[in-house]
């Protein structure tokens, strides 16, 4: 853990404020006044315990442009960052990285956010806040249940990148504290996480599309990050396939299916709910409040996803086109008949290769060709829109189009939901099939439902899958369809990590399409863009060094 950060924050006082000092004149230490003034006995109404919780709000991840002004997928096989110089993220898809210049380090920041919502935790019973829910939950337990919820998931963002780290259940260091805390085995750090999300279901808010709370956790919520949290720990990479096969910080030292089986059943609790429906326009899942989203960042209404990614050519928006999606990804995506290009009964033609796709191709990707603000989007050499020189523009002749508002033939752009959606109800259906595939020996009605119902969305309803598929191929086909319903969504970077295939997968060479347009037609051409280099001690993010020299008891992942 950080130890720097934990010195300091035990000075957090009101959400307004970050740090406070001690003066030798004081009887009373200032954090403890602090804490009187934010927690107090008289508020009733809870205001600055609100406004103290809210603040915890702040450390939960985010989406988007975030890894040095790219997104996280720009480190896999699905995109390249469009910038020409030698950015963050290109440096995790290269492996060009140490335990001191891990780019995408958020250890402090999570541990930040734990200390502020046990805090919170420790003292909101002070606080006499009058009303309860409908059920005859008490406010104080609501909120509770929150904060709760919010720690619970930041641990699992570290665990998700470092394996076993230290737990520090709801204790608040103070400075005269032994804070050279060891880290916990995975297991320990896993089993943690889902009592929490056990322990406060019931004490959460049902229902999920009330807007008056619209970005606070409901049981919903609890139960999608037990189900990611199980599903994580029942996958390869942590379930037999530890990377460091005696070592518990690492991941389980045995495999057990029940792991895979405590995934499926936490799954379940959500469908059974019978709240959430796939919204029936892809496109709209991403820029509209709906009956899909489960727990979701604020972010804002603007135009930031469409300027940071929109092609370059447009002088009707600014437009920075930093994301160039990559020839695999286009190539992960079938036709509209739900076959993939190379299966000879598609109907896929090279010629024209961008006619008839899986709709979810048309809401994630530009193409040449694709309309956009009143004219066809130009990534030919020299088109308007992949001009050459050295203005930033795609490397691939494809940008991202994903999370933009409808524009196609819009003059210029509006504002736009850009919410940070970190569950919806797609996940939890390919969770499920994932889960209960594995637990099987072949898929059976309920697995094929799942799936078929993502399908269904993208307009493939007429075309179902083969009975009798093997486990194996449904296998294969559920990784595809979370390839393509959840790309740039942050689940491809750690998807197959924990399916243990990235020194496969990331070790690869990624291809672009050169486009090149004559007086008799187009010509393409595929052609090489970057190396990636993946190698096994990369499953794991390392330890930051600064805290492994400062904690003795800190132990390095392996090979950092």
């Amino acid at each position: 853990m950080n130890y720097i950060h934990v010195k300091w924050f035990v000075f957090v006082g009101l959400a307004t404020s970050v740090f406070a000092c001690k003066s030798d004149l004081e009887v009373e230490p200032i954090e403890l006044q602090t804490l009187y003034q934010v927690f107090d006995k008289n508020d009733s109404a809870g205001v600055e315990a609100n406004r103290f919780l809210l603040d915890c709000y702040r450390f939960l991840p985010e989406t988007g442009n975030r890894v040095g002004g790219d997104f996280l997928d720009a480190a896999t096989d699905d995109a390249v960052s469009s910038n020409p110089t030698n950015t963050s993220v290109q440096q995790l898809a290269m492996g060009a990285y140490t335990s001191d210049n891990y780019q995408d380090n958020r250890w402090a920041s999570w541990y930040q956010g734990i200390r502020r919502t046990s805090i919170f935790i420790a003292n909101i019973d002070r606080v006499p806040l009058k009303g309860k829910l409908a059920n005859g939950t008490s406010f104080n337990r609501v909120w509770k249940a929150e904060a709760r919820f919010l720690r619970a998931l930041f641990y699992f963002e570290l665990v998700k990148r470092h394996g076993g780290v230290p737990l520090l259940g709801n204790k608040v260091y103070q400075l005269n504290d032994n804070i050279e805390l060891p880290r916990r085995d995975f297991g320990e750090c896993v089993e943690f996480i889902v009592s929490e999300c056990d322990a406060i279901t019931d004490s959460l808010r049902t229902d999920p599309f009330n807007l008056a709370f619209y970005e606070r956790p409901t049981k919903a919520a609890a139960l999608a990050l037990k189900a990611r949290v199980l599903l994580y720990a029942a996958s390869p990479l942590f379930n037999g396939g530890n990377i460091d096969p005696q070592n518990s910080l690492t991941g389980y030292t045995d495999f057990s299916a029940d792991r895979w089986e405590a995934a499926e059943n936490a799954a379940r609790e959500i469908l059974e709910m019978n709240l959430f429906a796939l919204e029936p326009e892809f496109k709209d899942v991403f820029i509209t409040r709906n009956h899909e989203r489960i727990f979701s960042k604020q972010g804002g209404n603007n135009t930031s996803i469409e300027n940071n990614n929109g092609p370059v050519g447009y002088s009707s928006g600014v437009n920075n086109g930093r994301t160039s999606p990559t020839q695999e990804l286009v190539d992960a995506f079938g036709m509209a008949n739900g076959l993939p290009i190379d299966d000879p009964n598609s109907g896929y033609n090279e010629n024209d290769p961008y006619v008839n796709r899986d709709e979810r191709f048309y809401a994630t990707i530009f193409y040449n060709g694709a309309p956009w603000l009143g004219r066809p989007v130009e990534t030919f050499e020299g088109g308007a829109d992949k001009p050459g020189g050295t203005k930033q523009q795609t490397k691939t002749s494809y940008y991202l189009r994903k999370f933009m508002g409808n524009f196609e033939s819009a003059v210029n752009y509006s504002n736009v939901n850009h919410d940070h959606i970190l569950f919806r109800y797609a996940e939890v259906l390919l969770n499920f099939a994932e889960a209960r595939n594995e637990r099987l020996t072949a898929p059976d009605q309920e697995v094929y439902n799942a799936v078929e119902q993502i399908r269904e969305r993208a307009g493939l309803a007429p075309f179902q899958l083969s009975a009798g598929l093997s486990q194996s191929q449904m296998r294969d086909i559920i990784r595809n369809e979370r390839r393509k319903e959840l790309a740039f969504e942050e689940h491809r970077f750690y998807d197959v990590r924990r399916w243990k295939l990235a020194e496969q997968e990331f070790n690869k060479e990624l291809s672009a399409m050169t486009i090149y347009k004559t007086g008799t037609g187009i010509i393409r051409q595929q052609t090489p863009v970057l190396k990636m280099k993946f190698e096994e001690r990369m499953y794991l993010a390392p330890i930051p060094f600064s805290e492994v020299i400062k904690n003795p008891q800190m132990i390095q992942n392996p090979g950092w």
